[in-house]
């Protein structure tokens, strides 16, 4: 089924999103005053279970089925000298997470998550965003619907990304959402050296000038100043939002990809937590003008979903208190005064 046949179509998705269930997230608050602590001692594990509760639409939610996807792509930008480490790792490391050997592998197994990759034209890198779009409308709509396409029935997904290069385009998208320049914007990503950033700030700021007048809205800029993961992304969180599945956003480049799409509807985020807040210099500015609280801050910069597989836990044990603790009736201890 194509989801998003032509950029109005994804427009239309974009503003006109469904929203969580109001008569379960009532439930779901009442059954928290009952529970034997007090009020609020759970802190952030009471926000999840009722954030949970409001998007499966049941007072007690669960969490049986976790889905994890990485997407895979290509970038011409990454000729500019902006990583360290030559494009043909993207698809090097699609073999290493075929075979199980990433992190990603590992985490998703701890946290009990089915995992599939989806490799994006991999032979063909994007074009160079700083003299270039990065893609036609044509290849950024296949984006698109490649992410929206590997959204599954599940009670939470996370979204993880593979692309040598890509936090360049990552950092242009979020100075084309939010402002600024590129050393606002740019990290050192996979470790590059002082030259390093200074390239890749020179290529943001050279993408900025030569598509900005031309991101008219969430649909350009991402066909122009990202890429095919990112839009891949992009499409399997708007998609996740309207079947009504909650989201973990992983990093930098991940929460970069709804950045534009944020600014143009900022109820988009009302179905997704923040698992962490990575090491990437403006992961934190990022979350900051998206409203979102991370769930952890652990020094990760890996990308793959890695961040967000760790905050799975968290959300489960969220659900668990929710519903394995007692009320003040059931234990028969009297309710607070």
């Amino acid at each position: 089924m194509t989801i998003f046949p032509d950029k109005a179509s994804f427009l239309a998705a974009l503003h006109n999103m469904p929203a969580p269930d109001g008569t379960a997230l009532a439930q779901a608050r009442e059954r928290q005053a009952q529970l034997t602590k007090p009020a609020g001692s759970l802190g952030r594990l009471e926000d999840i279970a009722l954030f949970m509760a409001g998007w499966q639409g049941q007072a007690i939610p669960t969490l049986d089925a976790v889905q994890a996807v990485v997407f895979a792509g290509n970038h011409g930008v990454a000729a500019q000298g902006v990583s360290a480490f030559p494009s043909e790792v993207t698809a090097q490391m699609v073999e290493n997470f075929r075979h199980g050997g990433a992190a990603i592998n590992a985490l998703s197994r701890a946290c009990g998550a089915s995992l599939s990759v989806v490799p994006l034209d991999l032979e063909q890198p994007t074009g160079d965003i700083t003299v270039q779009p990065a893609m036609s409308e044509a290849e950024c709509l296949a984006a698109l619907q490649a992410g929206a396409a590997s959204v599954l029935s599940a009670d939470l997904l996370l979204v993880g990304e593979m692309g040598i290069g890509n936090t360049t385009p990552a950092a242009a998208l979020c100075a084309q959402a939010f402002g600024g320049a590129g050393q606002d914007w740019v990290g050192r990503g996979t470790g590059i050296d002082d030259a390093g950033v200074a390239r890749k700030m020179a290529a943001v700021d050279a993408a900025l000038v030569r598509h900005g007048a031309d991101c008219v809205d969430p649909f350009e800029t991402l066909r122009r100043l990202g890429g095919r993961e990112i839009a891949a992304m992009a499409g399997a969180i708007l998609a996740a939002r309207w079947r009504r599945i909650p989201v973990l956003l992983d990093g930098f480049i991940c929460c970069a990809a709804i950045a534009p799409l944020v600014v143009a509807a900022p109820a988009l985020t009302d179905h997704c937590l923040s698992a962490h807040c990575s090491a990437e210099t403006a992961h934190g500015r990022l979350l900051a003008a998206m409203g979102l609280e991370p769930l952890l801050r652990l020094d990760l910069r890996l990308g793959e979903g890695s961040g967000a597989a760790l905050a799975v836990q968290i959300v489960r044990a969220a659900l668990a208190t929710h519903a394995e603790m007692a009320t003040f009736a059931e234990a028969q201890v009297a309710d607070p005064l």
